[in-house]
């Protein structure tokens, strides 16, 4: 079995022929620019080989991004994460970063366009963006035209087919809740607000509102559909019928019907209302659809997308579970990368290593592409390496690695930092900081009702006192035996969604110097109660991943007593958990790794 592929994710390819074809297209469809989003018509992360259309025509690879085309310009518009890697991806004779989203879309085609048509797949973008564009747009002379195909569909002549995974059953002891339970659930739900029915648009909603996982996405165990959930807790599917077998028919039962994909916009035609969809995930087809069909249609959220953020018992031991064992793989990698000559090794050596380590404990999949980044390498956020930018290790370089496992019981996401060999002096400061602020976050109460932005700037004070920062947010939601990011919850300075018990999110802050290192540091942390006083309802974090955090690079003379503290108190819950399951060298290397703090 083999989970991450070395090639270059872009798929190499003449990107500005395609550009080319894509003008002549526009100009026979008198169009003056077109839009060409990261997003599927799921507004999924994470999109199939087949719905890769920016990928295709850029070459950029990023998980978030989208490209404006006029006919003297190409932007690619990149958030913070991103920026490095679109530079190093892109053909700059052609394309052009544009940072997002300090620069909009429409203030950007009012600055490039004097008027004309900007032409949007209606698919694959939600009624949310259209409205915000149509908004900033406003008496610019720029209109949307609502395309009826994708123009990168028809210059695309070798595109994949669409995938057609085997779906599997989410076994009830592991999801803690049967699908007829969760359906009647947010049935009551649905009732209570007075709509006939809800589009469910996102595949992990699907997926856990019906207890089954798919192989449609690498790294993300969904099955591709679409779903109307009804107020009586029937449930259409809209998913390919080749993927369910009978034991997974059974399983559905008598009240999930499943239809082809290409039924959903009859059926949706067919719909009583009043029926419930998400302007920030719902593709504007859809709305359109129900707005031709005269259904009343009131907008709400996804109505699985909180009961998915707030998990149960059941999910959260086989979370924990999940943990214990990406531990040992962790631990079994770090121990051995110590004994190793840096030089004797490149990148993808230690991503192999560490994917044999975790097939080892059982995975099904890696959450996501391993993040192994070499001295520079490491200052790129997402970076992925591929053959040929695969670096070989050297002393006194750091190696960023940001991993996870997709296990049956458990979603992993962790990162560690660690020095190769002579630790370079100018990582000290900022590695500090950032572990400083990884712990403030972690010991953080909260009231109920606080959200995420409450709380990002907590993990940043100690970079912000060194004028240092990072362009990413601090945290991201991560899903239960599902997609290792998940909504709607985040640690982020624009996330206003209350925290809640139950659900688990990253804590990553970092710190990249381009051209030189990166640095994050991050666990992945269950939000539970914690004591207050009576009448008060306070929550705070329980640290789920097991892994020592590496002390080299750490000034320990700038930590607080309080801070050493802590990082002890991990360290001894870490040797607990793990060593008994160690061989004699890995053992003897956790003890050194989690030794007591000596200021």
């Amino acid at each position: 079995m083999s989970f991450q592929s070395f090639d270059d994710p872009a798929g190499g390819g003449d990107h500005a022929a395609r550009l080319a074809d894509l003008r002549a297209l526009m100009r026979r469809k008198g169009l003056d620019a077109v839009m060409v989003p990261r997003a599927d018509a799921h507004q999924g992360e994470y999109v199939a080989d087949a719905d890769a259309r920016l990928a295709w025509l850029t070459g950029f690879t990023g998980s978030a991004g989208f490209a404006i085309v006029t006919a003297d310009a190409a932007g690619v518009f990149v958030d913070g994460r991103y920026r490095v890697q679109a530079r190093s991806q892109l053909d700059l004779h052609h394309f052009t970063p544009v940072p997002w989203p300090e620069t909009r879309p429409a203030e950007w085609l009012r600055g490039t366009l004097s008027g004309g048509r900007l032409g949007v797949d209606p698919w694959l973008h939600t009624r949310r963006e259209v409205e915000q564009l149509e908004i900033g747009l406003a008496g610019s002379g720029i209109t949307l035209a609502t395309l009826e195909a994708n123009p990168i569909d028809a210059i695309w002549p070798d595109r994949p087919a669409h995938p057609a995974g085997a779906a599997r059953i989410h076994p009830e002891d592991l999801a803690g809740e049967s699908a007829a339970q969760k359906r009647a659930r947010l049935a009551v739900d649905l009732r209570a607000a007075g709509h006939a029915a809800a589009l469910m648009t996102l595949p992990d909603s699907i997926s856990w509102l019906l207890n089954i996982r798919g192989t449609d996405i690498p790294r993300n165990p969904v099955v591709q559909s679409f779903a109307v959930l009804s107020d009586t807790g029937a449930v259409s599917l809209f998913a390919d019928a080749a993927k369910f077998d009978d034991a997974l028919r059974d399983h559905l039962g008598a009240d999930v019907t499943i239809l082809p994909p290409d039924a959903l916009p009859a059926a949706l035609t067919d719909l009583e209302g009043p029926v419930r969809l998400d302007p920030a995930s719902a593709p504007e087809a859809a709305f359109r659809i129900l707005e031709a069909a005269g259904t009343d249609i009131q907008r709400g959220p996804d109505p699985a997308v909180m009961p998915k953020a707030r998990k149960n018992a059941a999910e959260m031991a086989g979370m924990r579970a999940a943990h214990r064992r990406d531990g040992l793989a962790m631990v079994r990698l770090l121990s051995w990368l110590d004994r190793q000559t840096p030089e004797d090794l490149t990148e993808i050596d230690v991503v192999r290593r560490l994917e044999d380590l975790r097939r080892a404990e059982g995975i099904t999949d890696i959450s996501f592409e391993t993040i192994m980044g070499a001295g520079p390498n490491g200052a790129i956020v997402h970076y992925r390496v591929t053959e040929g930018s695969n670096r070989r290790l050297a002393d006194g370089e750091l190696l960023l690695i940001d991993s996870g496992g997709q296990y049956p019981d458990g979603t992993t996401d962790i990162t560690r930092t660690v020095p190769l060999g002579t630790v370079r002096p100018d990582a000290v400061a900022p590695y500090t900081a950032v572990l400083r602020g990884m712990i403030a976050l972690t010991r953080t109460r909260f009231p109920k009702g606080v959200a995420g932005a409450h709380l990002d700037a907590v993990a940043r004070q100690f970079l912000w006192q060194q004028g240092l920062d990072f362009d990413h947010g601090t945290g991201h939601g991560v899903g239960a035996a599902l997609c290792v990011h998940e909504g709607p919850a985040r640690i982020s300075r624009v996330s206003d969604i209350a925290l809640a018990a139950g659900m688990i999110l990253s804590n990553e802050p970092g710190y990249y110097r381009e051209g030189s290192f990166g640095i994050r540091i991050e666990n992945l942390v269950a939000i539970v109660q914690a004591d207050a006083e009576p009448g008060r309802d306070m929550l705070g974090f329980e640290t789920l991943t097991l892994c020592p955090i590496d002390l080299r690079l750490v000034d320990v003379d700038a930590l607080s007593r309080e801070e050493c503290d802590w990082i002890d108190a991990y360290h001894a819950d870490v040797r607990k958990a793990l060593s008994d399951d160690l061989d004699a060298a890995d053992r003897a290397w956790l003890e050194r790794a989690t030794a007591p703090v000596r200021r």
